[in-house]
């Protein structure tokens, strides 16, 4: 048995046509079912439905085989102990800065809301500036609105939610997409299958470019 790992909501809306491409059909209604492990129209491969955050996790103790998550999940996570083969080329956006639309550009010491912040420490370290992280959940629009940070690092899709809210986004930090991450020991126990997978999946991103 193989356990795929995949991240809730966008990324799992995007991965199901996806893997069905490859024969792996929940065998209940994703949209309906409230269960968390879901078999699949293949015996031998199952799927867990976790957040986000948690998908690395699950891949590299082992609780899961492989996963699907965004790029932006597993900077924040590290990947040393994971295999990255793939890149799915699914839940495409942008990782960016963004600001009040009439801040001035950013100079010298700045405070930085976002729960990316060992990205957005690397980012601005990269660029010789001085930064503040404050790790927030949500609503990081909200934080230049109130003073409570400069600017923010977030995702950017169709950047409507930054209009809103008089914010404009900034500095691309680095376009993210959905990653298929290995754990490594599974790499090794269960090579052939896992082998097989992935290069039903190749196929399958060969066939959409």
């Amino acid at each position: 048995m193989l356990t795929i790992a995949v991240s809730k909501g966008r990324i799992y809306e995007e991965a199901l046509p996806f893997l069905a491409e490859a024969g792996i059909v929940p065998t209940d209604d994703p949209t309906t079912c409230r269960k968390l492990i879901l078999q699949t129209t293949r015996p031998d491969v199952q799927l867990v439905i976790i957040r986000a955050t948690d998908v690395p996790t699950f891949v590299e103790y082992g609780a899961a085989d492989l996963g699907i998550a965004g790029k932006d999940v597993l900077l924040e996570h590290g990947t040393e102990a994971l295999y990255e083969p793939l890149d799915l080329n699914i839940a495409r956006c942008r990782l960016m800065t963004a600001a009040h639309k009439d801040a001035p550009p950013i100079t010298g010491r700045v405070r930085v809301a976002t729960k990316y912040v060992k990205t957005a420490q690397s980012y601005f370290a990269s660029l010789g500036i001085q930064a503040e992280i404050i790790k927030l959940y949500g609503s990081m629009e909200l934080a230049p609105l109130v003073g409570l940070a400069d600017c923010i690092v977030d995702l950017v899709d169709t950047g409507n939610t930054l209009k809103a809210n008089d914010l404009e986004p900034r500095e691309l930090i680095m376009n993210i997409s959905s990653r298929l991450v290995v754990n490594k020991a599974a790499m090794k126990m269960k090579n052939a299958d896992i082998a097989q997978l992935l290069a039903q999946f190749e196929k399958t991103l060969a066939q959409r470019v």
